[in-house]
C-alpha cells in the first residue's frame, strides 16, 4: 500500500461497520490516522481493537451525529490527540423505508436528522479547522436513491439533499483550498441492504441475485469499491475536483 494520506486525519461519520468501515480501512492502510464515530458502541469497540492490532492509529467514539455538542467535542478531542482534522467523510446514515401513505412523521425525521443535520453538524464543526489549514477534503456519501426509489421517499429525499448541500460547500469553500464532493453508491453488500432484503421479505441472496441482474459490471458492490471513490476525492492531486457527484454503481445512472 502508498502512504498518500501519511500524516493525514481522517474524520469518518457511521464508520463502525459496512462502507464507514471499509473507508476506514482504506485510510489507515494508506498512512492516515483515522478516527471513527458511530452510535453502535460495540461495533466500535471491536473495530477499535481489529485496527489497533494491525498497528493502526484510531480514534473511536460512541457520537450522535444529530446533537451538535457530541460531534464538536469529538472533534476538538481528535484535532488535541491527531494535530489536525484534513478529510472529513459524511457517511452516517440510517433507513426507515415504507411506501408514502404508511411512512410516519418519526420514519421522516429520523431520517432527515441523521443524513442532513448530521452532515450540516460533522461540516460545520470541521471546516472551522479546514479553513484554518487552508486545506480539506468533505466527502459526503449520497445513493442512487437520490434519484428516487420506491418505498424511500425519505431516504431519496435526504440523499438527494446530501447533493445540494455538498454543491454549496463546494462554491462557499472552495477559496480556502477545500474541496467538497459526494459519491452515490448503488447496490452495496452491507448490513442495511440486508435489512432492506428482509423488509420486502426476500433472502439477502436472492437480493443480490437480482441486483447483479441489472448491473452493467455483472456483479454487486463491496464497501472497498466506495473507498477507492473516497480516496480518489480525498488525495491532495484531487484539489481541482469539486462540486461533484460520482454514481458508483456498476453503470451509468441518469
Amino acid at each position: 500500500m502508498s502512504n498518500r494520506f501519511n500524516e493525514k486525519v481522517a474524520y469518518i461519520t457511521g464508520g463502525s461497520r459496512g462502507i464507514g468501515k471499509g473507508i476506514a480501512k482504506l485510510f489507515a492502510e494508506e498512512g492516515a490516522k483515522v478516527a471513527v464515530v458511530d452510535v453502535n458502541e460495540k461495533a466500535l469497540r471491536e473495530m477499535a481493537q481489529e485496527f489497533k492490532e494491525e498497528g493502526y492509529e484510531i480514534y473511536t467514539k460512541v457520537v450522535d451525529v444529530v446533537h451538535a455538542n457530541e460531534v464538536e467535542e469529538s472533534m476538538e478531542e481528535v484535532v488535541s490527540r491527531f494535530g489536525s482534522l484534513d478529510i472529513l467523510v459524511n457517511n452516517a446514515g440510517i433507513i426507515r423505508d415504507n411506501l408514502l401513505f404508511k411512512m410516519t412523521d418519526n420514519d421522516w425525521d429520523q431520517v432527515m436528522n441523521v443524513h442532513l443535520k448530521g452532515a450540516f453538524h460533522a461540516t460545520r464543526a470541521a471546516q472551522k479547522y479546514m479553513v484554518k489549514n487552508k486545506f480539506g477534503r468533505i466527502i459526503n456519501i449520497s445513493s442512487t436513491s437520490a434519484l428516487g426509489n420506491r418505498g424511500q421517499a425519505n431516504y431519496a429525499t435526504a440523499k438527494a439533499g446530501i447533493q445540494g448541500f455538498t454543491k454549496t460547500l463546494a462554491i462557499e469553500l472552495g477559496k480556502y483550498g477545500i474541496t467538497a464532493n459526494a459519491i452515490a453508491p448503488g447496490f452495496i453488500e452491507t448490513d442495511m441492504t440486508k435489512a432492506t432484503a428482509e423488509r420486502i421479505g426476500i433472502s439477502f441472496d436472492e437480493m443480490v441475485r437480482l441486483s447483479v441482474e441489472q448491473i452493467p459490471v455483472g456483479r454487486s458492490g463491496k464497501p472497498s469499491d466506495i473507498a477507492n471513490a473516497v480516496a480518489f476525492y480525498a488525495d491532495e492531486k484531487s484539489g481541482f475536483v469539486n462540486g461533484q457527484v460520482i454514481y458508483v454503481a456498476g453503470g451509468p445512472k441518469d
